[in-house]
């Protein structure tokens, strides 16, 4: 059926172009058939164009069509489409065809400029020609010296949006009123479907925007999708780092102070579950104790708010009442549009602990170090100072403030004492090497104020728990007294080493001079002599008894004297001496004495002797006259006592000080070593004496000097205990009646040969012995009759005269014995009652002496 239909649709149409064609071909052979077919022909091209343009929605593409048809249809140079823009004050040119068309696009003017323009504001058609004036004020380029133009409006249905406008005709002329009337039936035609275009224009500009907002939203659907999934995983992030450290965490209402949130670590260390936590003030977990209250707590989260972060330590409160200590952190921040006071609270409880028993213990070793008595440096690894103890700041003249950060050889000088140079810096040496060193011998530390002192040190690096040295330590002492000592320790085993030979050869020189002297005596008493044989052997006697001075001397210096003391004041002793000294000399002599001054255990001669050898090394030490000052003062010595080689205890203290040439360095090393001098006549031995004399009564002896400026000799005695001077001990001599028969026992046989020989010529029998043994078995035997024993106290390998006296008297309580000695000085000698002896003698012995004592016994 549909099909039969089409069928009967075809043949009509072609029944009708067959009488179209005919009519046609009829009307073009008639004039008024002619313009008839035009007009047909003319509207047919405007129904066929209005079909393409009313069928295209793309709002250029319709414009160019437009402008394209409408030239075609006037035969116009170029026509151009000018579209009021939506602010309805200017235009431009949308479209345009024919010659120029592509710079005259998208030019836009002002409502009223050019003939444009004028139809757009006057929204009337214009059609000018050749023979027609311009009237208008502006024209545009395009317009510029055209002959003829023809616009019409584009009507809207509701105002004007456009024209559409011919510049100039093709082939000449200008355009007609028919051309006006087809642009104008092509304008409305058209108008319809530009509104219709730019409709669509619009609604597919909507539909895009839709598009492209849908697309936007559903971006931002995303967007916020993976926001919220991030939001989500921030905060279990937020929740897990909020939870993660070991300090407690608050968080406070800035305005308030009340507890918004807490952390895990914070339910663990004060003991409540979250929601007890939430409940909590701050006043429930603080011990509300003075300083540790609420209102405490509220002030300082106050300030935390005010931008003032706090950090401070509190004592807080456990659930179950525990007190403990923390340190809290403060500090304000603003999260969203809200304050907050964020609380970081750390328990210190251990800290705390640790930090008392690290005080305590920075306090003992800091006591430590204030107690012992070497100095203590300790510097980093920059080798600058960090710490110096008391010691070491009086050795190095350095504060600790002025030395900390210091380098280490700016504060610690040091040189070698023999080229003056200065010495490595013990620091470096340990940092390079790692281990324990120590400085050279004879190294001078130079303090901050010149002074010089002689150190000994030990330098050790710090190490850290990682074995890695972190610093140096440098322990040292001051050795300069220790030094002297060791000098004057060894001056002392000199002397005692040459005291040892001296005494023997005192000794057994005695034993000579006792056989000369005897002898000499005898001879003296010759009466046959002749005067110049008798002058001679007073001679030899005058040389023999000098030889015997000198042998004293030795044995004083030999046994230092052999000290027979007493408790005496040293006023008398030493004014005396230095008196004695200076008489009929230009040098006046200073006393001062302390009103208070102890008593000394002393040997008066033997320490008067000590004076009066210093007074007179003094006197030829001045040239021409002078003052020579001796004081004497009390010196209690505890800490000193060891550097002058004394123990700590009460001395007496002797200074006697001049102001002669003074002595170099070197001389003083020798002054007190036996037969030094630098005297013409001088024998050497009255420093090397004295200092023995001081030694044996436990005292110590020293000098210093300095050339040009004078020499200070300073003695230490030790003070008696007793405190009363001791009276003089008068023994009663036993008497020996007339002649008598003398047992005489001695180990030489010279002395025992010229002993008897002198007691014989005073009349008196005598028995002689070589040893005590000897002695005792004639006493045994004949004790009876004898009256007087002579003993020598000293024999070599055998019994001497101390231990024999005992046996005799054993024998005979009322045996009268006397002791006989070359050693002058000993002890026994001095205080020989104390023994048992009744008298002494001291060899070598003259005729006359032996006479006087024998006969003082006697009587």
């Amino acid at each position: 059926m549909h099909h039969d239909n089409l069928a009967i649709l075809e043949e009509k149409n072609l029944c009708l172009r067959e009488e179209n064609a005919l009519l046609r071909r009829s009307l073009k052979e008639t004039g008024c058939g002619h313009g008839l077919i035009q007009q047909r022909d003319e509207f047919t091209k405007l129904i066929e164009i209005g079909k393409v343009i009313v069928g295209e929605l793309d709002i250029n593409k319709v414009f160019k069509l437009v402008a394209e048809a409408a030239r075609e249809l006037i035969s116009a140079e170029l026509l151009i489409v000018p579209i009021i823009d939506d602010n309805r004050e200017t235009y431009a040119y949308l479209a345009a065809s024919g010659l120029d068309s592509a710079d005259i696009l998208n030019s836009r003017y002002k409502i009223g400029v050019g003939m444009c323009g004028w139809v757009l504001e006057n929204e009337r058609p214009l059609l000018f020609g050749e023979s027609d004036e311009w009237w208008l004020a502006d024209k545009t380029r395009w317009e510029e010296g055209q002959q003829s133009a023809l616009l019409v409006p584009l009507m809207g249905k509701k105002q004007i949006i456009g024209g559409l406008s011919g510049i100039g005709k093709r082939g000449g002329g200008s355009f007609s009123g028919h051309d006006l009337d087809v642009l104008s039936l092509f304008a409305n035609q058209v108008s319809a479907a530009i509104e219709n275009a730019r409709l669509f224009h619009e609604v597919e500009n909507n539909r895009q925007t839709l598009i492209l907002t849908n697309q936007r939203l559903q971006e931002e659907i995303q967007e916020r999708l993976q926001v919220e999934a991030t939001l989500r995983e921030s905060e279990e992030r937020y929740r897990e780092i909020f939870n993660s450290p070991n300090d407690a965490i608050f968080i406070h209402d800035a305005a308030s102070g009340a507890i918004l949130d807490v952390n895990r670590a914070m339910l663990e260390m004060y003991g409540y579950d979250y929601d007890e936590a939430k409940q909590l003030n701050v006043g429930m977990i603080s011990a509300s104790v003075p300083s540790y209250t609420q209102a405490d707590a509220e002030k300082m989260v106050r300030k935390a708010a005010q931008g003032q972060p706090q950090t401070f330590e509190w004592l807080c409160k456990r659930k179950d009442g525990q007190l403990f200590w923390v340190e809290v952190a403060l500090k304000g921040t603003m999260i969203g549009a809200k304050n907050y006071v964020i609380a970081s609270v750390r328990d210190i409880s251990e800290r705390r602990e640790a930090a008392a028993a690290l005080a305590a213990e920075r306090e003992r070793l800091a006591v430590t170090l204030r107690s012992i008595g070497d100095g203590v440096i300790a510097t980093n690894t920059e080798k600058n100072i960090v710490m110096l103890n008391k010691v070491a700041e009086k050795l190095t003249g350095w504060s600790l403030a002025e030395a900390m950060g210091r380098p280490f050889d700016e504060v610690f000088r040091i040189i070698n004492e023999q080229t003056r140079q200065p010495c490595e810096n013990p620091v470096d040496k340990v940092l390079v090497g790692g281990q324990i060193t120590g400085l050279a011998n004879h190294t001078l530390l130079i303090a901050k104020d010149g002074v010089e002192r002689c150190i000994a040190d030990s330098c050790a690096p710090i190490l850290n728990e990682k074995s890695l040295i972190v610093g140096v330590v440098f322990v040292f002492r001051d050795v300069t007294e220790r030094n002297r000592l060791e000098k004057e320790l060894v001056k002392i085993q000199k002397l005692e080493s040459v005291g040892v030979l001296a005494g023997g050869l005192a000794h057994d020189f005695n034993n000579i001079l006792a056989a000369i002297l005897g002898n000499l005596s005898l001879s003296l008493m010759d009466e046959e002599l002749s005067p110049s044989t008798k002058e001679y052997l007073q001679e030899a006697e005058k040389a023999s008894l000098r030889a015997r001075d000198l042998t004293q001397q030795l044995l004083t210096f030999a046994k230092g004297g052999a000290p027979i003391k007493e408790v005496s004041s040293l006023v008398e002793v030493i004014k005396d001496s230095a008196s004695f000294i200076v008489r009929g000399k230009p040098v006046v002599c200073q006393f001062s004495f302390a009103d208070d001054l102890w008593l000394v255990n002393i040997d008066k001669g033997q320490i008067s002797q000590v004076i009066q050898n210093i007074v007179l090394n003094a006197c030829q030490a001045i040239t021409g006259s002078g003052i020579i000052r001796l004081s004497c003062v009390n010196a209690d010595l505890i800490d000193e006592a060891n550097f002058i080689g004394l123990r700590a205890g009460k001395y007496v203290k002797i200074t006697i000080s001049d102001e002669g040439a003074g002595m170099s360095a070197d001389l003083i090393d020798k002054i007190f070593d036996p037969y030094f001098t630098t005297k013409k006549n001088g024998s050497g031995l009255g420093l090397a004496i004295s200092s023995g004399i001081v030694n044996k009564h436990g005292g110590h002896l020293f000098v210093t000097s300095k050339l040009r400026k004078g020499t200070t000799f300073t003695i230490y005695l030790p003070a008696s205990v007793e405190g009363e001077i001791s009276a003089a001990v008068t023994v009663a001599s036993p008497c020996v009646p007339g002649k008598t028969k003398i047992l005489l026992m001695d180990d030489d046989e010279m002395v025992r040969t010229v002993a008897k020989a002198m007691l014989v010529h005073l009349g008196h029998a005598v028995v002689l012995a070589a040893d005590g043994n000897e002695a005792i078995a004639i006493y045994k035997e004949s004790g009876e009759s004898i009256g007087l024993v002579i003993m020598d106290l000293t024999i070599p390998g055998g019994m001497g005269g101390k231990e024999a006296v005992q046996k005799i008297l054993h024998i005979n309580p009322n045996a009268k014995v006397m002791v006989s000695s070359g050693y002058s000085n000993d002890p026994i000698m001095a205080e020989f009652a104390k023994y048992g002896f009744c008298g002494a003698l001291v060899k070598p012995y003259q005729l006359k002496e032996f006479e006087k004592v024998i006969k003082k016994l006697m009587q």
